[in-house]
């Protein structure tokens, strides 16, 4: 009976271990900023043209995660340095994160909340 009382700390720790992963992913605004105000850093927006358009996060590359191109162009990125990226929310900047991994990039975040947080933020966008 007694193993039975650990079950319930065993699942906190897993899933503490599941979000701590999942954060290891990603880069909050004001840490990007920072980083960005650094330098030496590859930041790529991976959204459509239309939402590029609308504004974006100044010196970062666009490359369109729809884009038939879209391996070759990240392909041409420094694979020393650091890549961040982002979309409107996070789930293709997640998705081309993972390619970029599988592609030999080992320093690649992408943006938690995309877009929309940098916004939120009161971030400066470009036009």
């Amino acid at each position: 009976m007694r193993h039975l009382a650990i079950l319930p700390v065993l699942v906190l720790l897993l899933s503490l271990s599941c979000c701590q992963a999942q954060t290891g992913n990603m880069v909050d605004v004001p840490t990007l900023q920072a980083e960005l105000a650094k330098g030496d850093l590859q930041l790529v927006d991976v959204r459509t043209p239309q939402e590029w358009s609308t504004g974006h996060i100044e010196g970062a590359r666009h490359i369109d995660w729809f884009s038939d191109d879209f391996k070759a162009e990240v392909g041409k990125l420094d694979r020393k340095k650091p890549v961040r990226l982002y979309c409107a929310a996070g789930g293709r900047s997640e998705e081309a994160r993972e390619l970029l991994r599988e592609m030999g990039f080992t320093d690649v975040l992408d943006l938690d909340g995309g877009m929309g947080a940098w916004k939120k933020a009161g971030a400066p966008v470009a036009k």
